[in-house]
């Protein structure tokens, strides 16, 4: 799980092209949304196509969308259940 939280901090920072963020410095915890790493709806948008383009993974609905994207290991653990294998 921590080779796919690192992985996948630095896919975010890739995908959303966060100039001033490390991968290295977002918490696995942290939030990602709002007080955290302050991303919005656009944001979420282009995890979700990160996230069918690189895992082969749908976000259906945005209850689902809201607790994958909660932290770096709640996304990290959506993956791990839902990644095509």
């Amino acid at each position: 799980m921590r080779d796919l939280m690192d992985e996948l901090k630095t896919r975010i920072v890739q995908a959303l092209k966060l100039e001033d963020v490390r991968p290295d410095t977002i918490g696995d915890d942290d939030p990602l949304f709002g007080e955290g790493l302050g991303l919005d709806s656009i944001d979420a948008l282009e995890l979700a196509v990160m996230l069918e383009r690189e895992y082969g993974i749908l976000i259906k609905d945005m209850e689902t969308g809201r607790k994958a994207f909660a932290s770096v290991r709640s996304l990290a653990q959506f993956v791990t259940e839902n990644r095509k294998k």
